[in-house]
């Protein structure tokens, strides 16, 4: 595995509020997140790198996984406990009421990869030179989206594009989405927060992953084209490929 990892405050926002970054466990098999502290709430840094640490360091406990299935299980039972130490951490700070995060994490076996996510950030995976969005949005404006109340034109500048329907730490109880996909040598995965999606095309995602720039060449220009037009949000892009002999990136 080699990965490659970038955050950037992007050109509007003070400060940056999302994390992630690559963990292995005790079989030195790998977890890639990426979290996105909810914009217009209070401490989403604080929320996003809570996701992150408490997620991380619960799977850097675990030893070999050997089906998808298992994968699954621990995900969904993980991102709920990592729910509800949020939740019970802003609870004792008054402070940091009302703080939040997405989620969006991948877990590799020898020939699959499992995605989880809750909230907008989302995954993407190139196979066969053939882009496929992993997740779907947990957002009000994907919901119209999905029951035909809207155009994916109206979507891109609705006026309630950023409220989300699920998010980690705003109830009790939180339901992650978890998808199970082949993940073969040459295959590219993507996750992403959203200061990403809302300003570079997909189409010309597809083109950077295609292209035969090395995987840090890709990450770098994914932040520099977000900033380009307009780099309205945070960005994070967290590139991962299955492919040893790929020049540049870190082996995982």
């Amino acid at each position: 595995m080699r990965a490659e990892f970038r955050t950037d405050r992007g050109r509007i926002r003070n400060h940056n509020e999302d994390s992630g970054g690559v963990f292995t466990n005790k079989t030195n098999n790998p977890i890639v997140i990426v979290a996105d502290g909810m914009g217009g709430h209070r401490a989403g840094d604080v929320a996003s790198q809570m996701a992150v640490k408490l997620l991380s360091d619960a799977w850097c406990k675990t030893e070999e996984f050997l089906h998808a299935v298992e994968v699954e299980k621990w995900l969904q039972t993980a991102i709920q406990q990592v729910n509800t130490e949020i939740v019970r951490y802003a609870a004792e700070k008054p402070d940091l009421k009302g703080m939040g995060t997405t989620l969006v994490t991948a877990v590799f076996t020898r020939s699959q990869v499992i995605v989880a996510n809750v909230g907008d950030s989302r995954g993407y995976l190139l196979s066969q030179g053939t882009l496929s969005q992993v997740t779907e949005d947990h957002s009000l404006v994907n919901e119209l989206l999905r029951k035909g109340e809207i155009s994916k034109e109206d979507a891109k500048n609705h006026p309630r594009k950023n409220i989300l329907l699920r998010a980690l730490g705003v109830e009790g109880k939180v339901s992650s989405d978890t998808f199970t996909l082949p993940f073969q040598t040459g295959d590219l995965l993507l996750l992403c927060s959203d200061g990403l999606t809302n300003m570079v095309p997909e189409e010309e995602m597809k083109n950077i992953l295609v292209s035969n720039r090395t995987l840090s060449e890709k990450a770098d220009i994914f932040i520099t084209k977000a900033n380009a037009y307009g780099g309205e949000d945070n960005i994070t892009v967290l590139l991962l490929e299955r492919d040893h002999k790929q020049k540049g990136g870190e082996e995982v």
